[in-house]
């Protein structure tokens, strides 16, 4: 399990992941979920995955090597798409390839291979963009109305987003909500832990601004989660007692007896 990101804003773009893997209770490791692609002043995309490690890493690779493009009989790689559109489908068409390849042996295994992606960046003459691509190579896009997507292990932290994430919202307020989104998520899943690897993307800049890792002894890390903890702690009990609650007992005043089983 993992939780990935991306928060789309009006100054740009944002990705996390962190990179627990696990392949039982007793096999536990560290494994990079977030992947930059980088041309600098012509383009900066970014993927992170969650599902079987095997499935994207291989789809990551066929990345890497190339897709055939049928109409021009050349191979495609992310380094050479002329949009993130198409950027999009070509994520897509290599999770289906390895699908078409290993899907059936591994589920004669019963082995779970579903996975599922986030692409976001931005591309020299177009707009900056996020999308999620599904296990089966499909894909939708990030809108203003709802400027975040989610992968893996995403109910813990989406409440936050949605209360606090809007597409008007600063570049790094935006960071900072997506890191308290997260270790809302590592509070409550053991499945999601650090390091967490960090993309800071301003818009038309086209080189990331921010590629960063948080390891496990980050202080602004820590000092986030102890601050958001003590501002809920606060925030609840400054709210007003439900008023359907009984009223307090009078200090001295004797608590009635419950009446027995034969009285009721």
């Amino acid at each position: 399990m993992t939780y990935c990101a991306g928060i789309l804003v009006r100054e740009g773009l944002v990705m996390f992941a962190d990179t627990r893997t696990n392949a039982g209770f007793d096999d536990i490791s560290t494994y990079r979920k977030l992947r930059i692609y980088e041309t600098p002043g012509e383009r900066t995309l970014a993927i992170a995955t969650s599902g079987n490690l095997s499935v994207t890493q291989m789809a990551l690779s066929i990345l890497a090597e190339g897709l055939l493009n049928p109409d021009t009989g050349e191979l495609e790689t992310l380094e050479h798409t002329p949009s993130m559109f198409r950027a999009a489908q070509l994520v897509g068409m290599a999770i289906r390839k390895v699908k078409h390849d290993i899907g059936e042996g591994l589920e004669a295994d019963h082995i779970d291979h579903s996975v599922s992606l986030l692409l976001g960046g931005q591309i020299h003459g177009g707009p900056v963009r996020l999308f999620m691509i599904y296990d089966a190579g499909n894909f939708i896009e990030c809108g203003q109305d709802s400027p975040f997507l989610q992968i893996g292990e995403h109910k813990y932290g989406r409440p936050i987003l949605v209360r606090a994430v809007t597409y008007e919202t600063e570049l790094y307020d935006a960071l900072k909500i997506g890191l308290i989104s997260l270790d809302s998520t590592i509070q409550s899943n053991l499945a999601v832990g650090p390091p967490i690897d960090l993309l800071v993307l301003r818009r038309d800049i086209l080189k990331p601004e921010l590629n960063y890792r948080i390891e496990a002894d980050e202080p602004y890390f820590h000092d986030l989660s102890e601050r958001w903890s003590e501002a809920l702690r606060k925030a609840h009990t400054g709210l007003p007692r439900p008023p359907y609650a009984p009223p307090p007992l009078l200090e001295g005043a004797v608590q009635p007896l419950k009446a027995s089983r034969r009285e009721r």
